[in-house]
């Protein structure tokens, strides 16, 4: 819709990564607001290069390209601001309430994982620094009578296991390209970033949990207690408060 942010939709029947697909856009001077959807993926990618993959037609897989006056220190921001923007509308749309959990996951409201969250930072080209942020929701797989990976049993859900019927993937990705519009649009001040990492907060499953935050050179062990505004984790355990600026965490025992 012209005069709207994120109106240039790419549709790309298969690609390797809807991320890697921004990004060299980003670097060839791509404006703010480009959006990639796929209806398959062939080397899709979540946190520390792992494979994320689904067959085609049955997910929603979108990146957006944002250009936001945003501090560097701020931009995880971006990817808050992105999953927040999911979480909405599928709160809108299809009444299911997803919870955030840190760093890059929403989650039903059973504790699997309905959708993952990857952002990425471009510095070069000719339009300066880019944050690429991609989604993988799991819209219609699998469902209940799939049959899934050994890796995902008990882990994993789709929005259509949750409702007990198909969702329409075209009016999903419609909902989250008009709540990105509030959402993106909050990075580029102070009030608005402050609203971002309340709500952030308000939504994460994993504050108040006991975690285990599997680090390149160990683990933290605790409880999750807080968010700072950069978005980072904070633990309290045995021996005092440790800020985790990127990690995987395992909830050992579930938040208020």
């Amino acid at each position: 819709m012209p005069g709207r942010r994120f109106s240039d939709v790419r549709r790309l029947t298969t690609v390797d990564s809807t991320n890697r697909y921004l990004l060299d856009e980003a670097r060839a001077g791509a404006a703010d607001g480009v959006v990639a959807v796929a209806d398959h993926q062939t080397a899709g990618r979540g946190r520390r290069g792992r494979r994320w993959d689904a067959p085609p037609g049955s997910n929603l897989l979108v990146s957006v390209l944002l250009r936001p006056r945003l501090p560097a220190a701020r931009r995880p921001l971006a990817g808050t601001a992105v999953a927040l923007a999911v979480a909405d509308a599928v709160a809108d749309r299809l009444g299911v309430a997803l919870g955030l959990k840190w760093p890059n996951d929403l989650l039903a409201p059973d504790g699997r994982k309905v959708a993952g969250v990857l952002a990425e930072t471009d510095m070069g080209g000719p339009a300066g620094a880019a944050v690429v942020v991609g989604v993988g929701i799991n819209v219609n797989w699998p469902a209940a009578d799939d049959i899934i990976p050994p890796e995902l049993v008990g882990t994993a859900t789709s929005l259509r296991d949750q409702l007990g019927r198909p969702v329409d993937r075209e009016g999903l990705l419609s909902a989250v390209l008009d709540a990105l519009e509030v959402r993106a649009a909050e990075l580029d001040t102070e009030p608005g970033r402050a609203r971002l990492g309340e709500e952030s907060a308000r939504r994460c499953t994993t504050l108040g949990a006991s975690v285990r935050v599997e680090l390149t050179d160990g683990a933290v062990c605790g409880t999750a207690i807080s968010l700072t505004p950069e978005g980072h984790l904070v633990v309290a355990g045995d021996g005092g408060t440790r800020t985790v600026v990127a990690g995987d965490v395992i909830h050992l025992r579930p938040g208020p």
